[in-house]
């Protein structure tokens, strides 16, 4: 079937809405018989244009996932009529353990532990339970034990479409002419 850009448009548009998550992009071209190349493009820029006309729906990247979501500032109406999810910040502990897993992956518990130099059990479960981390292999080794990365929700949460976009390691250096005690430079 050979569709023109309108109709891939409202194919995507349609199969996203009505999946409610992340849809691959090798997915949705099995779907609209588009290849991967001209699927991106056209994907592109319906994102381009919903950010432009600041419509109250968007499509976010995922890695080499897409996905149709509200945007952020219409919130306050939608909470209006659906009730919001409730936020458990995480500990210090805990977003510790995210930033050496986001960073490291793919990585081991002992990994973290040998990293933080304390036991992360309990923030690594946290963690899964939040569906911000999970188990994407194992490490060829006597015991096999479980290798972890981020996840789409992870990406979603800190409203990134890929690993790429983290800040770099090298930004978080610390400057020796700070004096940590005065809060002040020497």
């Amino acid at each position: 079937m050979s569709l023109n850009i309108s109709k891939i448009e409202s194919v995507v548009e349609a199969c996203l809405f009505a999946s409610g998550e992340a849809l691959t992009i090798d997915k949705l071209s099995e779907i609209t018989e588009v290849d991967l190349v001209k699927l991106k493009d056209i994907i592109k820029k319906m994102i381009d244009r919903y950010n432009y006309d600041k419509r109250g729906i968007k499509i976010i990247q995922l890695g080499d996932k897409y996905q149709m979501t509200t945007r952020g500032e219409y919130a306050e109406y939608i909470q209006k009529i659906v009730e919001p999810k409730k936020r458990n910040p995480l500990s210090n502990a805990t977003m510790e353990v995210l930033a050496i897993i986001a960073y490291k992956q793919p990585i081991t518990r002992a990994s973290i532990e040998h990293i933080r130099g304390v036991n992360s059990d309990n923030s690594v479960s946290r963690l899964m339970e939040l569906g911000l981390v999970e188990v994407i292999g194992k490490v060829e080794a006597p015991g096999r034990p479980s290798l972890l990365g981020t996840t789409d929700e992870f990406l979603r949460n800190f409203a990134i479409s890929g690993l790429d976009e983290l800040i770099p390691v090298e930004s978080f250096v610390i400057d020796e002419e700070f004096d940590t005690e005065n809060n002040s430079r020497e």
